[in-house]
């Protein structure tokens, strides 16, 4: 154990040294938030409808694309097979760049694209900038009449039934559906992406429609309306709400969907020349341009790697007045949100006081980087108290009925909405999950809140109900369910429940159970859609740490009983992989945003959580 131990010093001293001097001097950390290329081809075609055309920007552009093609097509993650809606609008781009179509890339992209179903099976989203560049008819596209935003609250279709990703998404699309903004460039070809059997049947209304006969209803209902006098009012409505959440930073949601079909939708309107720019500035601000090459982020997450970052360096020895965290929490105290946002339409009274993900996201902050940022200003001695005091009251008044926390809104599980051949893409729904109410109750512990406490009583009943038979927790926004069943050992342990429970020790089972051969832990993004992946895939760093803390929280109290040699291996395994700048090498991606249909790679995940976990088996092994 001795050598172990400084092995461990020695591994904790380097990463440490690596945040150190990365710190943006603002305070605050950000990694890089890798996606899959339908945002970076997407952002060709926004520039394209506004007529900003850029040859350069979009030579880099096609670099990027071809560099990340694999197989003949793109995927949703590293590592994953060619996905059909990314390879569309990656070969789209690509062709709109001046890539000829005869070109080897391309040409096997549309082999790709004729096997997996073609334009026939092509999602909404795909279908709609397809239609804005002139290459499908709008008939293809299901039908959302602009008069939504008329609907009354308790009607089950207004626009804040749709969760706060999707309702900033769909609000501009409804002028843009409503009133389709003119192109005046070429159209790109798409006669050669449809499956020869299925060439006839472009204008299905979405891949996954769960309710055909309601998409009828809903186009029948447009064609009424549209010449009625509700559409000028339902269109005005809409604007005034864009307008009214645009973000200082020019950006909407914080989230590339709603900056782009906001900008648009407001360049449409006519009178926004100010507000469009800004808008353009701000999908520009996401933009990494790196060896001639261009790709644009999804999002940014600095505040969700700031505090994750003062944890993991807090745990490794750094004290409280430490410069490095003082700069952050003051950085943090500045981010916290004052104002009234969407959540508060279902939670009313509710103060406001949390964080959000973002630099600038005003309008959404969000329960989990809240219980994060309550966590990490915990650690540090900069005065916070009344920042934490309204911050908790915020966090406490988000639970749902059901005991659990969701990431953005309250009680929004309205399960209809799903049904809309509109909203074939991702989730559109924020309901309770296991891992934001785990973190949640990780805070709830560290403040001393006790198993009786009604907040904790309800959310402890909430975790319980969402384990499976085989002991693991569902993971909504990490790779998958290690995430999930880390998080709730980590808040079971801050509340005092260990391995001596036999639903703990259940969990600590399923994480054994899936520990590869070589020390690591891994899990595919294939698990959220395949049974047979859960908790399988090639070693990660970052997975490999969420399963070593969880085991970590879970280990008994007890002085005399030794670790168990199977942590001891999946601590050394993060020794063995540590690069010499205090780094981990992580090519997978491991963070969700849609289960099934969008992922993301936090490029510090591979960085912070290792030196937490290190951090801590430094601490506990003995």
């Amino acid at each position: 154990m001795r050598q172990l131990a400084g092995a461990l010093g020695v591994g904790i001293e380097r990463s440490a040294g690596y945040f150190v001097h990365t710190q943006h001097a603002p305070g605050y950390w950000v990694g890089e938030l890798e996606s899959n290329a339908t945002i970076t081809a997407e952002y060709l075609f926004l520039r394209r409808i506004l007529n900003r055309v850029d040859p350069e920007r979009e030579r880099a552009v096609a670099r990027e694309l071809l560099a990340t093609q694999v197989d003949g097509g793109w995927p949703l993650f590293y590592g994953g097979p060619p996905d059909l809606n990314t390879t569309i609008e990656a070969s789209v781009a690509l062709e709109l760049a001046g890539v000829p179509l005869d070109d080897p890339a391309l040409a096997e992209a549309a082999k790709v694209m004729r096997a997996l179903g073609g334009l026939a099976e092509a999602r909404v989203f795909t279908r709609i900038w397809l239609a804005l560049l002139g290459a499908l008819p709008w008939s293809s596209v299901p039908s959302m009449p602009a008069e939504l935003m008329l609907f009354p609250r308790a009607f089950p279709l207004n626009i804040y039934r749709f969760a706060s990703w999707a309702r900033s998404t769909i609000v501009p699309l409804l002028v843009i559906l409503a009133q389709p903004p003119h192109y005046g460039g070429p159209a790109p070809s798409v006669a050669h992406l449809c499956a020869p059997a299925q060439a006839a049947r472009t204008s299905r209304a979405g891949r996954r429609a769960r309710a055909p006969a309601l998409d009828g209803l809903l186009r029948r209902t447009d064609g009424a309306l549209r010449r009625g006098p509700w559409r000028a009012r339902a269109l005005r409505e809409a604007r005034q709400w864009i307008v009214n959440h645009q973000e200082l930073d020019g950006g909407w949601g914080g989230i590339i969907p709603a900056m782009a079909n906001s900008t648009l939708a407001l360049a449409t309107l006519g009178g926004h020349n100010s507000a469009v720019d800004r808008g353009i500035a701000a999908v520009e601000s996401f933009g990494l341009a790196r060896d001639g090459r261009f790709r644009l982020q999804s999002c940014v997450s600095p505040g969700w790697d700031t505090p994750w970052t003062m944890l993991a360096l807090a745990q490794a020895g750094l004290p409280g007045d430490h410069a490095a965290l003082v700069a952050a929490a003051r950085w943090l105290l500045g981010q916290q949100t004052t104002r009234d946002g969407d959540w508060s339409m279902a939670a009313p009274g509710v103060p406001a006081g949390g964080w959000s993900f973002e630099f600038t996201n005003s309008h959404y902050p969000d329960t989990d980087d809240t219980a994060l940022v309550l966590m990490a200003l915990r650690c540090t001695q900069v005065p916070s108290q009344a920042a934490q005091a309204s911050g908790l009251a915020w966090l406490l008044g988000m639970q749902n009925s059901d005991g659990g926390w969701a990431a953005f809104d309250r009680e929004n599980h309205t399960r209809l909405v799903e049904r809309l051949p509109f909203c074939d893409f991702g989730e559109v729904l924020d309901p309770s999950s296991a891992d934001v109410t785990a973190h949640v109750l990780e805070l709830l512990g560290q403040l001393g809140y006790s198993l009786d406490e009604p907040h904790v009583r309800r959310g402890l009943a909430y975790l319980w109900r969402e384990q499976a038979r085989d002991g693991a927790w569902y993971g909504r926004w990490g790779v998958n369910y290690i995430y999930g069943t880390a998080a709730v050992l980590m808040a079971l342990r801050s509340l005092g429940l260990d391995a001596h429970d036999r639903r703990v020790s259940r969990a600590v089972s399923w994480l054994y159970g899936h520990q590869n051969a070589d020390g690591g832990w891994g899990e595919s993004c294939l698990s959220y859609t395949d049974p047979a992946w859960r908790g399988r895939g090639p070693s990660t760093a970052s997975q490999t740490a969420w399963a070593v803390l969880g085991l970590l929280a879970a280990a008994p109290r007890k002085d005399h009983e030794p670790e168990d040699p199977r942590l001891i291996r999946g601590v050394e395994w993060l020794i063995a992989h540590q690069t010499p700048d205090g780094s981990w090498d992580e090519p997978y991606f491991t963070g969700t945003g849609f289960p099934g249909d969008f992922y993301i790679k936090y490029h510090e995940y591979r960085n912070y959580f290792p030196l937490l976990a290190l951090s801590r088996a430094m601490q506990t092994i003995r």
